[in-house]
């Protein structure tokens, strides 16, 4: 069962969530804080994962022993469940295989059954009916960038932005269930440098050694992709969530590695959000916010708001603001 610090309904109550991810485990390392909170406020929060995480590697050494590595795809859907159940979200897999992390120079290409050289019209399939079957308000996704450039990370971008678009559009796949327009689509901006220097700042500040002091050292600043942040979810009470979900996926988190490295109590005190950019939306918002369902009404407002919108001519970039 999920372990919320407190389960309370709000306005929130009976909305729909939906985030899409590349890997099992990037559900928790990557905004699963807010997920925690919106469940806890009776939002209905679904994972769309790309991936089974098939050619990922042991990133936890205590979990590097004989019989992991060969059975890794059964292990990381065993965690994913773990995690899931933990976070209070349900969960599909799109299946398609892992890519891997390509290394060398130049880089090998990519397997032949990778997720990041699936055509991309073939690649959406899966979410476009995803979306018209869950039918979210509001849906995260990544950066053009993949948050980093692993390529699945990229391709999960391209395939989400591409679903969001197709699944509104009543002319494409007609065989994958009734249009449905989610009214707004966030980038993660979980992983920003501000709030990376502000913790490594307040741990040093402790006499405290910071984890991230060779990553600040090699992160050449990009003020103007900061700014591109424009939503900041309060979530620190969910913190603790979000470190269990983190644990369960043990063959990639290392719980004495640098994800645990930062004391939560500084955490909270320092950088209590998590952060995110508006991409799209086609309801009424104002600049910045502390809510990814701001402007979207209740339950009812937002159906009726999904419905009415379907097939409407408002581009992936075009903010709605009042």
């Amino acid at each position: 069962m999920s372990q919320h610090p407190g389960q309370e309904t709000s306005q929130h109550a009976g909305l729909r969530l939906m985030h899409v991810h590349a890997h099992p485990d990037d559900e928790s390392s990557k905004g699963a804080a807010t997920t925690a909170r919106y469940v806890a406020e009776g939002v209905d929060v679904h994972v769309a994962t790309c991936t089974g995480g098939e050619r990922g590697s042991i990133l936890n050494p205590k979990m590097d022993r004989p019989g992991i590595l060969e059975n890794l795809s059964e292990i990381r859907r065993q965690e994913m469940e773990r995690a899931r159940d933990i976070l209070g979200v349900s969960q599909d897999w799109l299946g398609f295989v892992d890519s891997g992390w390509p290394e060398g120079d130049p880089k090998p290409p990519l397997p032949e059954d990778a997720f990041g050289r699936v055509p991309l019209e073939e690649a959406i399939v899966p979410l476009v009916r995803l979306i018209r079957t869950f039918r979210p308000h509001v849906m995260t996704t990544y950066d053009e960038r993949g948050g980093y450039p692993h390529p699945d990370h990229v391709m999960c971008h391209r395939v989400s932005v591409a679903a969001f678009a197709a699944a509104a559009d009543p002319d494409r796949f007609a065989g994958l269930g009734e249009p449905w327009q989610v009214l707004k689509l966030y980038y993660n901006h979980g992983f920003n440098r501000p709030r990376t220097q502000a913790l490594h700042d307040a741990m040093i500040a402790h006499g405290l050694e910071s984890p991230y002091a060779e990553r600040l050292a090699h992160w050449k600043p990009e003020p103007e992709w900061d700014a591109r942040i424009t939503t900041r979810v309060p979530c620190a009470a969910y913190f603790g969530v979000r470190d269990q979900a983190l644990l369960a996926h043990a063959t990639q988190i290392d719980p004495d590695g640098s994800w645990f490295a930062i004391p939560r109590e500084v955490q909270e005190t320092v950088w209590p959000t998590e952060d995110f950019e508006l991409v799209t939306s086609y309801v009424p918002t104002d600049l910045p916010e502390d809510d990814l369902f701001a402007g979207v009404g209740t339950p009812a407002e937002a159906d009726a708001a999904g419905r009415a919108t379907v097939g409407a001519d408002v581009a992936v970039g075009h903010l709605v603001t009042e």
